[in-house]
């Protein structure tokens, strides 16, 4: 299976340079084969390409900016779906490729579950706190800064040779 990346090598637009660039560096860095297809110089595949993009995968104007990408003449994605798969650590799905021995998927993080520790947390000080309080019978203040006097402090007054003056 090869993977197929359609690209413009002439795209005059930096956001879509950087993007084919991401593209290409992961698949490098992951080692997996691919090739790619420049759509700016060769029309048969920049008419292959918008003929496989999906419809509902389409912009509104109906023409896919690159990169896309393919397994073959399966779709894969754009860049936008090609990013949520690195960012789930699920690239090797994304392409449709069986990962390396070895490789192992993180699980995904739940963002509720993450709030639920972090208000179970929260409730475990302020019951922490509720106790002090009710052993101490005073309620707990947390530390603060002392306020400021407002009056100015005073020099004390310099003889002409740099020494403090005795009083």
């Amino acid at each position: 299976m090869v993977i197929k990346v359609f690209l413009a090598s002439s795209s005059g637009s930096t956001a879509i340079k950087k993007k084919q660039q991401d593209v290409l560096g992961f698949l490098e860095a992951l080692k997996i084969d691919y090739t790619q297809l420049d759509i700016a110089s060769n029309e048969e595949n920049r008419m292959w390409m918008r003929e496989n993009v999906p419809g509902e995968k389409k912009p509104t104007n109906g023409i896919p900016l690159p990169p896309q990408i393919f397994n073959e003449e399966s779709y894969c994605g754009d860049y936008e779906t090609f990013f949520e798969a690195k960012e789930d650590n699920s690239v090797y799905e994304f392409l449709g490729l069986t990962p390396p021995a070895g490789f192992k998927k993180k699980p995904p993080v739940e963002e509720e579950a993450q709030g639920e520790e972090g208000e179970e947390e929260f409730e475990r000080e302020e019951e922490e706190l509720r106790h002090i309080e009710e052993e101490t019978e005073e309620p707990v203040v947390e530390e603060q800064e002392e306020p400021v006097s407002e009056e100015e402090p005073q020099e004390e007054p310099v003889s002409e040779e740099g020494e403090e003056a005795e009083d």
